[in-house]
C-alpha cells in the first residue's frame, strides 16, 4: 500500500497545510482520525440511539483531516435520513483506506530519510 494506492477520498495536502506541515501532526491526527472511526462506525446505523449526533460529529471531523467526501455524505445523510447511512459507509472505507496508504506511505518515506544510530548498524565482521 502506498501512494499511488490512494483513490483521493481525502486531501493530505489540506491536512498538511492544517498542520504547518509537520508529519509528526499529521500522522497523529490520521492516527486518532481511524481510532475515532472505529468507536463511529457501529453507531452508523439506524438502530443505534445515537446515530445522528456520530453522523454530526464524523462530518465535522473529517472535513478536518481533508475526507471531504466523507463530510458531504455524512450532510446528505443529515438531511435525508438513515436510507444515506450506506453512502456514510461506503465514504468512511474509502477515507480509512486512503489514511492506511498515505500512512504506510510516510512511514516508508521516514525509513529512508532516517539513517540507522551507530549503535544499531551491523558490524560485517561479525557476520
Amino acid at each position: 500500500m502506498a501512494k499511488h494506492d490512494l483513490k483521493g477520498a481525502v486531501d493530505f495536502g489540506h491536512l498538511e497545510r492544517f498542520a504547518a506541515f509537520d508529519t509528526k501532526v499529521v500522522d497523529e491526527v490520521l492516527g486518532l482520525f481511524g481510532e475515532q472511526a472505529a468507536l463511529w462506525a457501529p453507531m452508523l446505523n439506524a438502530q443505534a440511539e445515537g446515530w445522528r449526533d456520530a453522523l454530526h460529529t464524523i462530518k465535522g471531523v473529517s472535513r478536518g483531516v481533508g475526507a471531504f467526501a466523507l463530510g458531504d455524505a455524512c450532510a446528505y445523510a443529515e438531511a435525508t435520513g438513515a436510507s444515506a447511512l450506506t453512502r456514510v459507509h461506503a465514504a468512511l472505507n474509502a477515507a480509512l483506506f486512503d489514511v492506511a496508504a498515505y500512512r504506510h506511505q510516510q512511514a516508508l518515506e521516514s525509513l529512508r530519510e532516517e539513517p540507522l544510530a551507530l549503535d544499531q548498524r551491523i558490524d560485517p565482521e561479525t557476520l
